[in-house]
């Protein structure tokens, strides 16, 4: 593989910029004129649209800035890269983040694509969702798999722990996760029923699917929401950063609680109807026992068209613990059994009115309580 120096990133056909390796470890960039002039900051907090050369610090995504890191496979995707470069009689130790970006290329999660790409030939792939979750499993076991390069293909630049692919059902692009060795076998029917009460907690999901197995209760997969088929039958990627990047912090050490989630998005977006959608997730997370709600969990989306950010669908809701059982994201300073009075004090500091905010509280209560029962069940 030959390593490179720098890559231009793009979202679409136009270049946002450059990014180029400095000191040998740092990724710096710099924005394209022509984007300048007519394109928007792509990190707000961190990289503002303003003609200079940015230079990030070491950490936490070892020398690249938040929005180009949301870019790289975390956890099975970074797995199935570094196999395949081990494959290829390559050390993955060697490769900088630069060329991590350019094995990417134009299949990473939200807008962003770099070039050049280091090129992957691989094969047209099928869709035996049985075969491909033994597969996930024997590497997660035995670090072998004869499909290696089918699941890179598939799976190699998705984030998250659990195994999954990356793949299109009736032209539009799916997310399909599969059981990682700690996980409980029936996880993805926990996965789809806690999505189903989300909804009717009057939660904004893409569309969610518990696939068919011959071995397991099912697979549960959800639509992108980086993703919008359009009318023309064109696929429209749409520019996403999670928190961990909007604030350049890590997600696998807790350094963010609601309170921060809740002035986030009012900073973000204006608007108060995207922090009750934050205030209502918070809810949810806290009465069904989701407490791997981590800043790499919740994202925004950038609306071109209405030159707005908004807060994503949600994502990822299971029952989870963080480190400790708690939360990973406290709620009032409380992480390990945070009460509706915590709720409360969170809402009167951002704004939202005490009336509405125990309504919302209460009305998730009560739906995750009727769709989910004692949710201690699914630990």
């Amino acid at each position: 593989m030959e390593k490179l120096k720098s890559l231009d990133a793009f979202i679409g056909e136009k270049k946002v910029g450059t990014l180029a390796t400095y000191n040998g470890i740092l990724v710096a960039f710099e924005y394209s004129d022509k984007w300048l002039a007519d394109g928007y900051s792509i990190s707000p907090f961190s990289l503002p649209l303003q003609k200079k050369v940015y230079i990030p610090k070491i950490d936490p995504f070892d020398g690249l800035f938040g929005a180009f890191s949301d870019s790289l496979p975390d956890g099975w995707g970074r797995l199935l890269v570094d196999r395949m470069l081990l494959k290829n009689g390559i050390n993955p130790h060697e490769i900088d983040m630069l060329n991590r970006l350019a094995i990417v290329g134009n299949s990473g999660m939200g807008a962003l694509t770099y070039h050049p790409a280091h090129k992957q030939y691989l094969e047209e792939v099928s869709m035996d969702y049985d075969r491909l979750a033994e597969e996930c499993a024997r590497i997660l076991d035995t670090n072998y798999s004869d499909n290696l390069d089918e699941l890179f293909l598939l799976g190699g630049s998705s984030g998250g722990a659990r195994p999954k692919i990356l793949t299109k059902i009736d032209g539009e692009e799916w997310i399909v996760k599969f059981p990682a060795s700690i996980d409980r076998k029936d996880i993805g029917l926990i996965e789809y029923k806690y999505s189903e009460c989300a909804k009717k907690c009057g939660i904004e999901m893409t569309e969610t699917r518990l696939f068919p197995s011959h071995k397991c209760e099912g697979y549960f997969g959800t639509k992108r929401f980086d993703r919008i088929l359009e009318a023309s039958g064109t696929t429209k990627r749409i520019h996403m950063l999670s928190v961990s990047a909007l604030l350049e912090v890590s997600h696998r050490i807790p350094s963010v609680d609601y309170s921060t989630l809740l002035a986030l998005t009012l900073k973000l977006t204006q608007n108060y109807a995207e922090v009750e959608k934050m205030y209502r997730l918070m809810c949810f997370n806290m009465y069904a026992h989701n407490r791997d709600d981590h800043t790499n969990n919740f994202s925004f989306l950038y609306n071109e068209t209405e030159k707005a950010w908004k807060l994503s669908p949600a994502y990822d809701l299971t029952y989870s613990n963080s480190l400790g059982g708690e939360h990973a994201s406290c709620i009032n300073g409380n992480g390990k059994n945070p009460q509706l009075s915590d709720l409360l004090t969170l809402a009167d500091k951002i704004g939202i009115k005490k009336t509405k905010a125990k309504n919302i509280a209460e009305f998730v209560r009560e739906t995750v309580h009727e769709e989910l029962g004692d949710v201690e069940q699914y630990q």
